[in-house]
């Protein structure tokens, strides 16, 4: 009966299915009836129909065959040297080719394949160490071949084993994990913001991302609130005193002048401007004579006592 082998080889295609086969030829020796002395049956080649009593056969499913008849009709032809491959040799075979064992080697360095890892590339065998010189590339930090099958990562057209691509603070591997380039250097995320990333000015936290900058200083949108209310102030109107920001409404009611007039506070935002005598002080619309209401900006006006007069009715007292 047919015997043989199957291995699976690792290569950088992925799994190769490399099979090793011989035929084994049987030798029948010639039976005789010890009554008659002569032959029970007859048992003859399957295709020239000899007999094969005291001959070599190989046995196939539809029954037996002579030596040359097997090698005229079942052997494969090697797709290396194209020469049949007879019963007495190894086979292999790889993807639906044929080879002698001897066959089977490398297409750069003449290596025999049989019992090694190899790599297919279009039609050609390759040893591992003749694809890794000539497709494979080379890792940037141990400048080693980065092997076929093994974990790699690539960047910017740079390429790692895993355990080669580290922080360069913490010298941990940073595997799947993000990271942040800067210049040659590369950093894991708690290792920038610990070493690079702006701090608030509140809390005193890093930024990792958004954030408002008031006097250079950066902030979280959450932390830059009034002094005051607490409100958050980002996008809003505000101003500053003593270096601290507040709100508009806040602002007014603490530190802005009130009008004499309507006693709000004068803020002067929204392009707001006013008008001052003495120790008081008007929002423009509210600079009016105490008598006619008629506006008094950029005219003459009396004081009287605390009312402010246009000339006209002044001249009436």
């Amino acid at each position: 009966l047919p015997s043989g082998e199957s291995r699976a080889v690792q290569g950088h295609l992925g799994q190769h299915k490399l099979a090793r086969t011989q035929h084994l030829a049987h030798l029948v020796a010639g039976e005789g009836d010890p009554q008659t002395g002569t032959m029970t049956e007859c048992f003859n080649c399957d295709n020239c129909k000899e007999s094969l009593y005291g001959r070599k056969y190989i046995q196939m499913d539809n029954g037996p065959y002579c030596i040359p008849c097997y090698d005229a009709y079942f052997a494969n032809t090697c797709n290396e040297c194209k020469e049949l491959i007879g019963h007495d040799c190894r086979e292999l075979y790889y993807e639906d080719r044929h080879y002698h064992e001897h066959c089977f080697r490398c297409f750069r360095c003449d290596r025999s394949l049989a019992d090694e890892p190899f790599t297919c590339q279009g039609q050609e065998l390759l040893c591992n160490d003749c694809y890794c010189s000539e497709f494979s590339s080379k890792c940037v930090a141990c400048d080693k071949t980065v092997m076929p099958g093994s974990r790699k990562l690539e960047y910017n057209g740079q390429t790692w084993h895993e355990h080669c691509f580290i922080c360069s603070s913490c010298q941990q591997p940073i595997g799947s994990q993000s990271f942040i380039p800067d210049k040659k250097d590369y950093y894991c995320v708690p290792c920038y913001e610990s070493k690079f990333a702006p701090r608030c000015t509140r809390c005193k936290k890093t930024l990792t991302k958004g954030g408002v900058t008031y006097r250079d200083e950066p902030w979280h949108k959450e932390c830059f609130v009034c002094t005051g209310c607490k409100t958050p102030l980002a996008g809003q109107q505000f101003t500053s005193q003593d270096d601290n920001p507040y709100c508009v409404k806040c602002f007014g009611n603490l530190y802005a002048k009130k009008c004499s007039a309507c006693t709000k506070p004068i803020t002067g935002f929204g392009g707001g401007k006013y008008v001052s005598f003495e120790d008081r002080h008007w929002h423009h619309n509210c600079f009016n004579c105490a008598r006619c209401n008629t506006s008094l900006v950029g005219k003459g006006f009396i004081p009287d006592n605390e009312e402010i007069l246009c000339r006209d009715c002044s001249s009436d007292l």
